[in-house]
């Protein structure tokens, strides 16, 4: 066999992922999609060996919750057939590679740059000349926003190609922010370096992604988490699906100058973050979730707290819903605003609520489960018509629902918590790789060590960078005053995006 299957959560040697020919590996990754909806790329990215590029693809499979590894060694300089001619959903990832290292793709359809990283291959593509698709057209006008925008919020540059106000076309040019953050996490040999680099990746994803540090992090170390370490994770992510969805139906009423449910809802979700500082000593949940321990296990009156909180906002969240989504103005700008069909979501290969606005289901809580999620037996909210409104609902429903599982989880006391553990030394020249369900959707971790295990690749994927091309689609042929509600929709990170 041309790949390993692997579970999630599982470190394997390098080794015993299969070396493929070129055109025998762009074959394989391609063919295991054809005709697959249920299987999609987790990730795929490069990096340095021997004087070589040593490529990795993993293909995850949602129905047989198996993901697929194989790779592939190629000498640089090369011009390489592309992954993305065949399909699609690789667009990203091969610019990616493009940018870092002196691979050329021959027949790549938009091989653009993605985040201009201090480390790029080519240093004389920079962020000033990005080459924009334009039209020379004197019917169509330009209307470029940011990179600085009104109010708080992260760099990044929106250009519409317009026709009156209605939106032929919008490119989204990400890549201000230069952290270096996977670099970093080769740099910095201390856990907690390592652990608050996790925390920092992107600020309102903080349990998603130190979750995903600390389980490829334990899966190197041959650690098993206790059921109190994996209670206080499932706590915190769907505490913070919980603070984020609310917050987001907040801003959502904020765009279309609905102030009672903007006031209504940015107060319900202050009780939520106040409850991490509560449980963590920070608002944001930094702090909570570390490799190998249980930094701040769930006791009996923190769980009792938790009920309290809960048995407050539940009632409020579900009455200032019910009066959002009968008021007719709202509706008006809600519902077939901002289309993403099934067919464009499964092309390019979008996660998490923005997939399954549109009835595709990807929700690792589900297919490839993790934590206390197996006890849960999690059911992912669908919709089918891939609007504003569709994707305001899954908030709505996913709150609903989060509600439920921490009200299961607490209800279900476990045994004492066990005392903190240490880590064995990270196994050797070998790989790991880790699938979190964050608010927005899937994230990805992967890690390779030397033969002193030592790490010498970590590999970051967000959501956003399978998502933000959703909303490039979204607002075709919708009204230019309609992008600030859709963008809010789909709420992606810049700063989940550039590293």
């Amino acid at each position: 066999m041309n790949y390993i299957s692997i579970s999630n959560n599982q470190t394997i040697s390098i080794s015993e992922i299969p070396q493929n020919e070129y055109d025998s590996f762009l074959e394989l990754n391609t063919g295991l999609l054809i005709k697959h909806p249920e299987r999609h790329c987790v990730n795929y990215f490069g990096y340095k060996y021997n004087n070589q590029i040593n490529l990795i693809c993993c293909i995850a499979d949602d129905t047989e919750h198996q993901i697929y590894v194989s790779s592939c060694l190629v000498q640089t300089p090369v011009k390489l057939h592309s992954f993305t001619a065949i399909n699609f959903s690789f667009e990203k990832f091969e610019p990616e590679i493009h940018e870092n290292f002196e691979i050329d793709y021959i027949d790549h359809p938009w091989l653009k740059p993605v985040r201009y990283p201090f480390n790029r291959s080519d240093k004389s593509r920079t962020i000033a000349n990005y080459p924009f698709f334009s039209i020379d057209s004197e019917e169509l006008h330009e209307v470029g926003v940011g990179p600085i925008h009104a109010g708080v919020i992260e760099p990044g540059h929106f250009r519409f190609l317009c026709n009156g106000e209605q939106i032929l076309h919008l490119e989204i040019q990400l890549g201000y922010q230069h952290r270096g953050l996977e670099q970093l996490f080769l740099d910095k040999k201390k856990m907690l370096q390592r652990t608050t680099l996790a925390e920092n990746i992107a600020g309102d994803t903080v349990a998603g992604h130190t979750t995903a540090f600390a389980h490829v992090w334990e899966s190197l170390c041959g650690f098993k988490a206790s059921p109190d370490i994996e209670l206080s994770r499932t706590l915190a992510l769907e505490l913070e699906r919980i603070a984020i969805h609310t917050g987001d139906l907040s801003a959502a009423c904020t765009d279309i100058a609905y102030q009672l449910g903007s006031s209504v809802f940015g107060r319900l979700r202050t009780p939520m973050v106040n409850y991490f500082q509560e449980w963590c000593g920070n608002r944001l949940a930094k702090g909570l979730i570390r490799p190998g321990r249980n930094q701040f296990p769930i006791t009996e009156a923190l769980s009792n707290r938790l009920k309290v909180v809960l048995d407050k906002f539940e009632p409020d969240f579900v009455e200032m819903n019910s009066e959002l989504f009968k008021l007719p103005s709202a509706l008006s700008r809600f519902e077939r605003t901002g289309i993403v069909t099934y067919d464009d979501v499964l092309s390019i290969g979008t996660v998490g609520m923005s997939a399954r606005m549109s009835g595709l289901n990807r929700d690792i809580r589900q297919s490839h489960p993790y934590s206390l999620y197996p006890q849960l037996k999690h059911e992912p909210v669908i919709k089918h018509h891939g609007d504003v409104f569709s994707r305001l609902q899954i908030r709505k429903k996913e709150v609903r629902q989060s509600i439920e599982y921490i009200r299961n989880l607490l209800n279900n006391p476990l045994e004492n918590p066990v005392k903190d553990t240490i880590l064995n030394v990270p196994k050797t020249n070998s790989f790991a790789i880790s699938l979190v369900e964050g608010w927005r959707g899937e994230i990805c971790h992967c890690a390779i060590t030397d033969e002193k295990g030592e790490l010498i690749v970590y590999k970051i994927k967000d959501p956003s960078f399978h998502n933000w091309l959703a909303l490039a689609l979204a607002v075709r042929n919708n009204e230019i005053s309609d992008f600030p509600i859709c963008n809010k929709s789909f709420n992606l990170s810049y700063c989940g995006h550039d590293l």
